[in-house]
């Protein structure tokens, strides 16, 4: 599990193209200390276990499925990603619940720039906009925040300085994709409510 607090930002160092995947070496010194085979990274708010690692730097595999629900195919040599380790156990819980489960991708659509902090838009599939609400919490790319506004196919937050400094978000121009991980809270709410309904009107009948 993970926060949503972004601990550093990486890049990618190299991509190889296998037949139905795609291997990515990524460089973060912060995240790959004291990192092991078999460790859980989140990439761009995708988690990815380390296949390999040396110095500062650790090896990912990603299937097609990810590649297909995740922007994490547009990324190439250089590309800067967010990096964030798992949260350990009895740790504060600075963001909300992230599973690094990307449920699909939005796109950037304008960025309202101001003195203390930056309003950015961006589309929300139809499929996850029940799941967006005022004032609840979204993970995209990888970082939690707390949604301004919530249309029927957008969304907005506000981004502080040390969010645009520390992270991807302070790169993304109109027209970028970008990962989104709706809270799974509302996900499980949704299910045992229509569950719930399902069995009331069988027992009605």
């Amino acid at each position: 599990m993970f926060t949503g607090i972004v601990e550093e930002l990486g890049h990618v160092t190299a991509v190889e193209t296998l037949d139905d995947a795609c291997r990515f070496r990524l460089r973060g010194p912060v995240v790959t200390d004291g990192a092991k085979h078999g460790d859980s990274i989140a990439v761009n708010g995708v988690c990815l276990t380390v296949v390999d690692h040396e110095g500062d730097e650790f090896t990912a595999d990603v299937m097609a499925e990810t590649l297909n629900r995740s922007s994490l195919g547009v990324l190439a040599v250089g590309s800067r990603v967010n990096l964030e380790r798992p949260t350990a156990v009895g740790a504060r819980l600075g963001g909300h619940i992230v599973q690094g489960h990307v449920d699909g991708t939005g796109q950037v659509l304008e960025r309202k720039p101001s003195e203390n902090w930056e309003i950015v838009k961006i589309s929300l599939p139809a499929d996850l906009s029940r799941y967006v609400v005022e004032k609840g919490s979204i993970t995209v790319d990888g970082i939690s925040l707390t949604v301004v506004d919530a249309g029927p196919d957008y969304f907005t937050v506000s981004l502080i300085p040390t969010t645009l400094d520390l992270t991807t978000l302070g790169l993304k121009q109109p027209g970028d994709p970008v990962n989104l991980e709706v809270d799974v809270i509302a996900k499980y709410v949704e299910r045992m409510l229509g569950d719930r309904l399902s069995s009331e009107g069988a027992t009605a009948k």
